[in-house]
């Protein structure tokens, strides 16, 4: 998966190379991204930017959607459809993006297979400082549909 992370920044996804998103884990239960604080993703007050926040929340919750698709060997399109974000700080440090919502991942993908139609659920995000603090909580709704 750590490949397939790079290959889809190198060639798909642009930003995710951008700010040098890295998989820290990922398991069928919970996945793990981590963004370091650096130049390219921080803002003029010298915390992660807004939008390197919102790529690492992408990937943390997207991630189960291929992880589940190579697993079962299908292949997927995956999408959010919708955003919810609450920041709570600054961040300040290498943020780390945890997902624990694998399992209701699977719950969608299963559901997809099963009916060949699109099913969405909300998947819920937390970004943590390199102190163990939440710095933000995102919702995302994501929508899996199964390629024929």
């Amino acid at each position: 998966m750590r490949r397939l992370l790079w290959m889809m920044g190198m060639f798909k996804i642009p930003m995710i190379a951008f700010v040098g998103a890295k998989l820290m884990v990922l398991d069928e239960n919970s996945s793990q991204v981590r963004i370091r604080l650096k130049r390219r993703t921080k803002n003029h007050l010298k915390s992660m930017y807004f939008g390197s926040l919102a790529v690492g929340a992408d990937i943390a919750a997207g991630l189960h959607a291929f992880y589940f698709a190579e697993e079962s060997g299908v292949k997927v399109s995956f999408a959010f459809k919708a955003v919810k974000a609450e920041f709570l700080k600054r961040a300040m440090t290498d943020v780390y993006f945890n997902s624990d919502e694998g399992q209701l991942v699977k719950q969608a993908f299963d559901e997809a297979m099963s009916t060949k139609e699109r099913v969405n659920k909300w998947i819920k995000v937390e970004a943590k400082n390199t102190d163990n603090e939440v710095v933000a909580v995102f919702d995302m709704e994501i929508s899996v549909k199964v390629k024929d």
